[in-house]
């Protein structure tokens, strides 16, 4: 389980911190309001609260097709509608987005090495393929909440 090791750190890394790249999900978000998180200081672009969302549907599609569901596209759509904008509501996003990346991080753990030359149920790409690109597309949007963060400085 070398690989899925290594792999699960990276993962782990990306979203709570010490990765190489820069600061994690959680650093990107530290002491972030729901007001920070609904705002749009970028005309057209997404806001904090949709890109977290968005994180979790899409590290709980990765768990699904982990779990030999086949999926395509995550159960609440891609870029799930932000329905409150309240404190609470906030803190439940977070708290989704950590969930997701909590069963996220557990189902990659416990992977043998093997399953990541298996094909996704319904895909033409592999496991390790999908789990290498989630943790991209997390840091990449990593990134963009970066960005909006200072955008609003």
């Amino acid at each position: 389980m070398q690989v899925v090791a290594e792999l699960a750190g990276q993962l782990r890394k990306a979203h709570e911190g010490g990765a190489w790249h820069g600061p994690s999900l959680f650093e990107a978000l530290a002491e972030t309001s729901a007001r920070e998180a609904g705002a749009r200081p970028l005309r057209g672009a997404h806001s904090v609260w949709e890109i977290v969302l968005h994180i979790a549907a899409w590290d709980d599609l990765c768990v699904r097709r982990l779990e030999g569901h086949p999926a395509d596209v995550p159960e609440e759509g891609d870029w799930p509608p932000v329905a409150e904008t309240t404190q609470e509501a906030w803190e439940r996003a977070l708290a989704k987005v950590n969930g997701a990346q909590e069963r996220l991080l557990r189902a990659v753990a416990a992977l043998p090495d093997s399953r990541l030359q298996e094909k996704v149920v319904g895909k033409d790409y592999s496991v390790g393929f999908m789990l290498f690109g989630v943790l991209q597309h997390n840091v990449y949007h990593t990134g963009q909440i970066a960005l909006l963060r200072k955008a609003q400085t």
